[in-house]
C-alpha cells in the first residue's frame, strides 16, 4: 500500500498502524535513504555525496534504493510505503517493481491547507531521539527519553506554507496517474487519527474485495 498526502496530513501516523495492524513492513524513504548512507553501499553513497552538497536525491537513485529495499525477504509478504512515490516517474517504477507481486493500493489523504499550517506549526519533535508530538509547548520534554522538545526549522508558518506549494505542484501529477484505478481511494484527513485509522481500514478491505472479483471475472470462461 502506498500512502500519499501532503505534509502534516498524517500520512505517516496511518501508515505505521495500518502495517501494524495488518502485520506488515512499514517502509519510509527518510528511513531507507539513511539506512543506505550508513550502510555504504553503492547507491547509498552517491545518495550521500548528493545530500552534502544540498542537492535533491534524483528518481534513480531513489528508485533504486527502493528496489533494492523491496527485494528483501522482509517484505515480500507486503509493505506499506510512507513518503514514496514522489514522481510520476517512481510511480511507474514502483508498478514495474511490484509487477508480479499482489495488488498496490494507494490511499491519499485530503486535508486543506489552514488546517495543515495549523497542525504544523503546533507540531514538536523531541531534539533527542526525533519523536514527534502533534501538539506540545516548548517547554515540553519527550516521553520517551526525557530529551527537550523543539519546532522544526521547516514547521514555521512561511515554510509550511512553501511545502504545500510545492507538494501540491510534484503530486498534483502523480494523483493523475493512480486516480483512475480501482484501488486507488482519498480520504478526509482532517478526522480524528482514529476515525481516519478505521476509514483506511474499510476502504482496503472493501478495494480488495471489488478487485479480487474482477480478477476472477476476467478469469471465468465465457
Amino acid at each position: 500500500m502506498v500512502m500519499l498526502g501532503p505534509p502534516g496530513a498524517g500520512k505517516g501516523t496511518q501508515a505505521e498502524r495500518f502495517a501494524e495492524d495488518h502485520g506488515l513492513l512499514k517502509i519510509s524513504t527518510g528511513d531507507i535513504l539513511r539506512e543506505a548512507v550508513e550502510s555504504g553501499t553503492e547507491l547509498g553513497l552517491l545518495a550521500k555525496a548528493i545530500m552534502d552538497k544540498g542537492g535533491l536525491v534524483s528518481d534513480e537513485i531513489m528508485i533504486g534504493i527502493v528496489r533494492d529495499r523491496l527485494a528483501r525477504t522482509d517484505a515480500k509478504p507486503g509493505v506499506v510505503l510512507d513518503g514514496f512515490p514522489r514522481t510520476v516517474a517512481q510511480a511507474v517504477a514502483l508498478d514495474e517493481i511490484l509487477e508480479d507481486r499482489d495488488d498496490l493500493f494507494v490511499i491519499d489523504l485530503v486535508v486543506a491547507e489552514e488546517e495543515l499550517v495549523k497542525r504544523l506549526s503546533a507540531r514538536r519533535v523531541c531534539g533527542q531521539c526525533g519523536a514527534t508530538y502533534p501538539s506540545a509547548g516548548l517547554d515540553g520534554n519527550c516521553e520517551r527519553c526525557d530529551g527537550k522538545l523543539v519546532q522544526r526549522s521547516d514547521d514555521c508558518e512561511s515554510v509550511v506554507r512553501e511545502r504545500l506549494k510545492v507538494y501540491a505542484r510534484d503530486t498534483e501529477p502523480l494523483l493523475h496517474h493512480y486516480s483512475g484505478r480501482l484501488n486507488f481511494a482519498s480520504i478526509d484527513g482532517a478526522q480524528s487519527p482514529e476515525v481516519v485509522g478505521c476509514e483506511v481500514k474499510a476502504i482496503i478491505e472493501s478495494k480488495a474485495t471489488e478487485v479480487s472479483l474482477e480478477e476472477t471475472a476476467k478469469e471465468s470462461p465465457q
